[in-house]
């Protein structure tokens, strides 16, 4: 066995001898085996052009994933593994420059990593190497990464850094990189020693509006001289600039808050306002559509395992990944529809046909149902929030002039508009439509021209928990999802149908929007989220005060008379 392990690294070192390697693979090699030499290998490093190849070395080393092989004779090798470990734990040896040893079989070789050193480093070393990551990260193909190494550099206001900055702006073709860019290289031209140059670079950074550079700026500004004022100038265009995000900021945030109050709402207009049903179970529909989204997750990610009332349930696992793993919340979005209206078409005919036109035993009865509901989530899925995890197409965020807008906030204000033109096409447009408005308006006349009252009840309580299904669905993306989940919106949704006025879809959707934009209007101005909610109540209070019917009332020969 000695003696193969010593043939072995004697044929390791003649493979080493033909391997034609890369520039940055036997630069870096080099650099792995000077230890303990960390300013010759900082220098070797520096001395490197940037390019894809080294970052991955450079990143591989970082993470210890470069081992040094000792031979015989003292003489040490850098090999990388990589691969599927065997049944023996080993994986396969590779040169840094991809090649492959291979053993005295002509096999390729297979190490055991606890038997191998991994090549150290320091933290001079490793602030070296973060820093040639920084830069090579300035040619990136990958436009979040160029980004965020260019913010990475202003921020370090390195003005070493700043002949790579210049280079990479003549290149650049990205509107917003080139900003930051300009932005980085006027943060670094700050250290400069001469008063103008530090005086041009207060003003581009005014001119740019740059938040990050307001620390900054405020100790310039206390100093005297040219630079000072040009510091304060810069400050106040900086103050400007925040005035001009915060504002479209929470008009975006009134907004998308205006949206998730919309979608939980609209459900309720449809069982409350149309229907005459005050529905306290109108939350946990709310929670079916979320956990459905969050069982859907399960089975397209790891699979679940539920064990309610002592029974057993075993949701199998497509083991998807990538854009399929990621279209789970286009298929959750249908179901979560579909599990909801089929909760409220059984709450329908087990309770609410037995108690219209009597509001006070219909309001009891799904407060009771709302309990058992809740106690029932707890049972299944857990007392404690579960998390559902957005699609990658939903986890990010469009960046305009440093006011940032989140997709998942932009798909519900979208996909609230659709639905919301949907229930009107349906309402309006439709045979079903018109049998809801007639039975609505007038139960007994509706019964004696013909119409299935009882189904079209059916049907609507139906859609309008289907509604709240979807909200859920829309919800489960936003925060987490537990077995009060509904109960954090049936307030705010019941608040918005009366003041838009109950039965009127255009009342609910003027509201929703309404008390959204107050509602984010009022926190950014007092800077206290609780009192800016106690103010909007008072607000919806005296309007009711004032017009008990809503912004807009629904009249009818039934009403009237």
């Amino acid at each position: 066995m000695h003696r193969l392990f010593f043939h072995l690294i004697l044929f390791l070192n003649f493979a080493s001898l033909f391997v034609q390697a890369s520039p940055s693979a036997s630069m870096v090699e080099k650099a792995v085996l000077l230890e303990d030499k960390t300013d010759e290998q900082i220098s070797l490093l520096q001395s490197l052009e940037p390019d894809l190849e080294l970052i991955n070395l450079l990143t591989l080393w970082k993470e210890g994933g470069i081992f040094l092989f000792e031979t015989t004779d003292h003489q040490k090798i850098a090999l990388r593994l990589d691969g599927a470990k065997d049944a023996d734990e080993k994986q396969a040896a590779f040169y840094l420059n991809g090649s492959f040893p291979k053993d005295t079989s002509g096999k390729p070789l297979r190490l055991l990593a606890s038997d191998l050193n991994a090549a150290e480093t320091d933290s001079d070393l490793r602030t070296a190497m973060k820093s040639i990551l920084d830069l090579a990260g300035l040619s990136s193909p990958d436009k979040s990464a160029r980004l965020q190494a260019v913010e990475t550099l202003g921020m370090e206001q390195d003005p070493a850094r700043l002949p790579a900055l210049r280079s990479r702006r003549q290149k650049e073709t990205d509107a917003q990189i080139l900003r930051s860019i300009s932005e980085a290289i006027a943060l670094a031209e700050l250290k400069s020693s001469e008063p103008e140059t530090v005086s041009n670079a207060c003003r581009t950074l005014g001119d740019l509006g740059s938040i990050r550079s307001q620390d900054v700026l405020k100790a310039i500004a206390k100093t005297t001289g040219t630079p000072a004022r040009s510091a304060q100038d810069a400050l106040r265009k900086i103050e400007q600039h925040l005035v001009y995000v915060n504002t479209w900021g929470t008009l975006f945030r009134g907004l998308s808050l205006g949206s998730v109050l919309l979608v939980a709402a609209l459900g309720l207009a449809v069982t409350f306002g149309l229907m005459g049903i005050i529905n306290m179970a109108h939350g946990e529909m709310i929670a079916i559509g979320a956990y459905t989204t969050y069982v859907v997750q399960c089975i397209f990610g790891p699979g679940l395992e539920l064990s309610p009332f002592g029974f057993h349930l075993s949701f199998p696992s497509l083991q998807a990944t990538g854009w399929f793993y990621d279209s789970y919340f286009l298929f959750a979005i249908p179901l979560s529809f579909l599990t909801a209206a089929c909760a409220g078409i059984a709450l329908e005919r087990c309770v609410i046909r037995f108690l219209y036109r009597r509001p006070l035993e219909s309001l009891l009865a799904t407060w009771g149902v709302s309990l058992v509901l809740q106690q029932l989530f707890r049972l299944t899925f857990g007392a404690n929030n579960v998390q559902v995890a957005s699609p990658s197409w939903l986890s990010g965020h469009w960046t305009l002039n440093d006011v940032s807008f989140g997709w998942n906030r932009i798909f519900v204000i979208g996909f609230a508009l659709i639905i919301v033109f949907c229930v009107f096409q349906l309402l309006s447009r439709t045979p079903l439509g018109l049998l809801i408005r007639a039975v609505m308006q007038n139960r007994s006349m509706a019964a004696c021209m013909g119409v299935r009252t009882e189904r079209v009840n059916l049907l609507t309580f139906g859609l309008g928990s289907g509604l709240a299904g979807l909200a859920g669905a829309f919800l489960s993306q936003i925060g987490n999802v537990g077995p009060s989940l509904g109960q954090s919106y049936i307030v705010d949704a019941f608040m918005t149908v009366v003041v838009g006025g109950v039965g009127s879809l255009f009342g609910t959707i003027y509201s929703a929007f309404g008390i959204g934009m107050a509602d984010q209007s009022l926190q950014q101005i007092l800077g206290n989220p609780v009192l800016g909610k106690i103010l909007v109540l008072a607000g919806i209070i005296l309007f009711l005060q004032w017009r008990p019917s809503g912004l807009f009332s629904t009249r009818s020969r039934s009403i009237d008379n």
